[in-house]
C-alpha cells in the first residue's frame, strides 16, 4: 500500500511523495486521513532552516523531513487485537501530512465528538499548546493582558483568554487581517504597531501601571526585550513563540526592577498520564477544546484562510513564504486526492 506524502526535501524545498506504508499489525489500526492544519510558525522554521546551528531546531530538523503535527481522519480497517478503536471512527492524531497512517491504538488518540467539524478537529494540537502557557500564567479574574503576535496561536491566546474573564486583551501585531479577526474573538484593543511603538500606548490604557501578562507569540527573537517593558510590577511574561534563534534573546533591567517572571511555554510540558495532581494532560486539553467548540465558546473555522489539495503543498509553502501576514489557518484536504 503506498501513501502520499508531504515531504521537505532540504531547504526551501517542498515535494509530495508515495510513499509505502507498513503492515497493519494486531495492535494497530489505518487512518485514511480527511484534513490536516499546517503550523505555520513551526513548518516554515523547518522549510527555510531559520535556526540556530547546534539548537534544538538544528537537532530535529534533517532532510527529507516529514512535516505537520495537526491531523484528522477516519479509521479504515483495525487489527485483530484492538478492541477501543472502531472502524469509521473520527479521531485527531499528531501526525505528519500523509494520505495514510498506520497507528498503534497504544498512542494518544483525540477522539472528535459529534458537532465538531474535521477541519475544526484539526486545531487541537495548536489549542493544547496555547493552553501550556495559558495555565503557566496562573491568570486571575481582571487581568489585563497584552498578546504579541495575532498568528495562530496569538488568536487561541485571545480566545482563551477571553474565556477566563480578561478585563483587557490588547492585541498588537503589525498586520491589520490578523487584528480585525482577534478584534472579532474577543481582543478589547488592537494595536497595528511594533511591540516598542505599542508600549505608550499600553501604559495609557493600564493607568501607566502595564499588563499584568504579555504573551510573545510571535517566535521572533528581539520582541521578548521589547515586550518586557509592557508590563507592571510582578508581571509575568509567557514565551509561546519559539525562536529559532534563542541566544538573540536578552533580559532588560525590567526583569529585576519590577520583580518580573519569565515563564516558558512547550507543547511537551503536558506529555504525561493524567493523574490527581497532573490533571490537564495532551489529551484532557484536547477535550476541553473540543467542548468549548461544541458549545459556541472558541471558533476556529473562520480563522481557516486557504485550503489546497496536497497536490498542491509547494504551491501552499510558497504562499506562506511570500505572503505568511495575509494568511491565518491553511488546510491541506486530503479528500480531494
Amino acid at each position: 500500500m503506498k501513501s502520499l506524502n508531504v515531504i521537505f526535501t532540504g531547504k526551501n524545498q517542498v515535494e509530495v511523495h508515495e510513499e509505502a506504508v507498513r503492515e497493519l499489525g494486531p495492535d494497530d489500526f489505518l487512518l485514511q486521513a480527511t484534513r490536516s492544519l499546517i503550523s505555520t510558525g513551526t513548518e516554515g522554521i523547518c522549510l527555510s532552516r531559520n535556526f540556530e546551528p547546534g539548537s534544538h531546531w538544528d537537532n530535529w530538523v534533517k532532510y527529507p523531513f516529514h512535516p505537520g503535527y495537526s491531523m484528522v481522519g477516519r479509521v479504515i480497517a483495525v487489527g485483530k487485537n484492538v478492541q477501543h478503536v472502531r472502524e469509521g471512527e473520527r479521531v485527531a492524531l499528531r501526525h505528519n501530512h500523509k494520505q495514510y497512517s498506520v497507528v498503534r491504538a497504544d498512542e494518544d488518540i483525540y477522539r472528535i465528538p459529534e458537532g465538531v467539524s474535521d477541519e475544526d478537529a484539526t486545531w487541537f494540537h495548536l489549542a493544547t499548546i496555547v493552553q501550556v502557557g495559558i495555565r503557566r500564567a496562573e491568570h486571575r479574574l481582571g487581568d489585563d493582558v497584552a498578546v504579541v503576535g495575532l498568528g495562530l496561536l496569538g488568536q487561541l491566546v485571545t480566545q482563551y483568554t477571553r474565556l477566563l474573564g480578561a478585563r483587557q486583551i490588547i492585541a498588537i501585531d503589525v498586520a491589520e487581517q490578523r487584528l480585525v479577526i482577534a478584534q472579532a474573538h474577543g481582543a478589547t484593543t488592537v494595536l497595528q504597531m511594533g511591540v516598542e511603538q505599542a508600549r505608550e500606548e499600553v501604559l495609557r490604557l493600564t493607568e501607566n501601571q502595564g499588563v499584568n501578562v504579555v504573551y510573545d507569540v510571535t517566535g521572533a527573537a528581539p520582541v521578548f526585550a521589547q515586550a518586557l517593558p509592557l508590563l507592571r510590577s510582578f508581571g509575568r511574561l509567557v514565551l509561546l513563540g519559539d525562536t529559532g534563534t534563542p541566544t538573540a534573546q536578552h533580559l532588560t533591567k525590567d526583569v529585576i526592577t519590577k520583580g518580573l517572571t519569565i515563564v516558558g511555554a512547550h507543547d511537551m510540558h503536558a506529555e504525561f498520564p493524567s493523574s490527581d495532581s497532573a490533571h490537564w494532560n495532551n489529551l484532557r486539553q484536547a477535550e476541553l477544546f473540543f467542548r468549548y467548540l461544541q458549545r459556541g465558546d472558541m471558533h476556529v473555522n473562520n480563522l481557516i484562510t486557504h485550503r489546497y489539495s496536497p497536490h498542491e503543498a509547494p504551491e501552499a509553502y510558497a504562499m506562506l513564504q511570500e505572503r505568511r501576514a495575509s494568511a491565518m489557518g491553511v488546510i491541506f484536504d486530503w479528500t480531494r486526492l
